[in-house]
């Protein structure tokens, strides 16, 4: 098999039924022996450093519900971030 590659509008669904499938193997039964021991960490760049794809960020001003707001700042910094999160997730559902 070649390399596959896609963008986001052409990656593939992913049913229930291949999220169960995949969650019934266990981990003693995933053959790693193909794949060499990865121990030498020197060579690690952060992703600022890498060709790795990052959304472009655009700012906007919306109000919410202070109930939500309090919700997704419960758990402290990164509430943008999860609040990015979860809005990703709605619009891969409706999709």
């Amino acid at each position: 098999m070649g390399i596959v590659k896609h963008t986001l509008e052409t990656l593939p669904t992913v049913s229930k039924e291949d999220l169960d499938r995949v969650d019934a193997i266990k981990d003693e039964d995933i053959d790693y022996s193909d794949i060499p021991e990865f121990k030498d960490f020197s060579g690690f760049r952060p992703w600022q450093e890498r060709k790795m794809f990052k959304p472009i960020k655009q700012t906007i001003t919306c109000k919410l519900d202070a109930d939500i707001v309090a919700w997704l700042k419960q758990d402290g910094k990164g509430y943008q971030t999860r609040l990015n999160t979860i809005l990703r997730q709605a619009m891969a559902h409706a999709q």
